[in-house]
């Protein structure tokens, strides 16, 4: 059996995370299996490295190569100043529809946390991918657009704005929300979760986050209703828990209590503060993977950026684009192969052997290169 995966190398660090990651991904399935699946690596072009070969960051191949595909992995892109892109990683993300962003979030055993019990964190975040400020409709403030708007906003609804402002439009849509819930409360359901919380900031924005919490809860009574409960019912032989919390005072719970918490689906904005906040608990950055996922394109990708003040000196974490790698099998349902990079690279941290951005958070720890950290979790494979 041969899977078939796009990659996109990245810009900054991401040619070096590349170089560590791929051989573990490739490693890991000939260790776990005797049948003689592979994957076949297939690059695409974008960001930087498309501009110097091609004239273009975002090359029309790529995305229609990507919009064909089933499984593809990026490493971190820069957006280029002046380039016509708001966000080369935003463009990509609406143009193949990939509306949710999955982050799993979990400790590995030999990182030093600012928490006091990291190990309680197991969380999967699925953050809605495609609307929320995110959008980016906006204008600047004292351009011609924003003024046409601010006037009609006065002149029309009655709205009481500053001539000076800038304005930003925040949609959101019960079929985008819908989507994103309906893929979390699967996921929850497939991984015998117990519960899945809904975050929102519905008490102040009413009609976008509020609705986000309104059509998720009518998406699980009305499709999972014989599956699901709500906070407060009777469970009644039904295994998955829906519930919400508003944004802030969830993040005052995943510090307090993160063993109460499992799957969360929430908004775009508060699913970027959230799971960043989340990866701090366990480690940082460096060792948070994701993925955005569509309903037939899956492109997993380390969460962090380019760093570009350390690109070409060896020393950025392969982690995120390694654990990503770990997701990728999953996601193709080579559960052991998957499992087998997770313990490896818990194996390596376990014995202080570690990057330069988790060697200041292990006491003792043993600051070693990017390749290094690579070489050393194939080695415990």
């Amino acid at each position: 059996m041969q899977n078939r995966v796009y990659y996109i190398e990245g810009d900054g660090v991401g040619p070096e995370i590349w170089s560590a990651a791929r051989p573990i991904i490739n490693a890991a399935v000939e260790k776990s299996y005797a049948d003689g699946r592979t994957i076949e690596w297939v690059e695409l072009l974008a960001g930087e490295k498309a501009m110097q070969e091609q004239g273009e960051y975002l090359p029309e191949a790529t995305l229609t190569a990507l919009g064909q595909a089933r499984f593809a992995m990026k490493g971190p892109l820069t957006t280029p100043v002046g380039s016509g892109f708001r966000s080369l990683n935003v463009t990509m993300r609406q143009s193949l529809d990939l509306y949710a962003c999955i982050r799993p979030v979990r400790y590995f055993q030999g990182i030093a946390s600012p928490v006091k019990h990291p190990e309680r964190v197991d969380m999967v975040i699925f953050r809605e991918n495609t609307e929320d400020v995110y959008a980016g409709i906006e204008w600047e403030s004292g351009s011609d657009e924003v003024k046409k708007l601010i006037a009609f906003l006065r002149e029309t609804m009655g709205v009481a704005l500053d001539a000076t402002c800038g304005v930003g439009i925040k949609p959101m849509t019960p079929k985008g929300s819908k989507r994103l819930v309906r893929r979390a409360i699967r996921f929850a359901l497939d991984q015998g979760r117990k519960s899945v919380t809904l975050v929102h900031k519905g008490n102040i924005m009413k009609y976008t986050e509020g609705a986000f919490r309104k059509w998720g809860y009518e998406l699980a009574a009305d499709e999972f209703g014989d599956v699901t409960f709500g906070e407060g019912e009777a469970q009644e032989g039904r295994p998955l828990e829906i519930r919400d919390r508003i944004a802030d005072a969830m993040f005052q719970e995943v510090l307090m209590r993160p063993e109460q918490y499992d799957v969360i689906a929430t908004t775009n904005l508060n699913g970027d503060y959230l799971s960043d906040a989340l990866a701090a608990q366990v480690g940082g950055l460096g060792l948070a993977p994701g993925v955005n996922m569509g309903d037939t394109l899956a492109l997993f990708e380390p969460t962090h950026g380019t760093a570009p003040t350390i690109a070409g000196k060896d020393m950025a974490n392969p982690g995120s684009l390694i654990l990503s790698g770990a997701m990728l099998l999953d996601h193709m349902g080579w559960y052991e192969a998957g499992e087998r990079i997770r313990k490896a690279v818990e194996t390596v941290i376990t014995q202080k052997q570690v990057t330069v951005d988790l060697a200041g958070q292990i006491p003792g720890a043993t600051r070693i290169s990017c390749s290094a950290f690579g070489d050393l979790v194939g080695q415990a494979l």
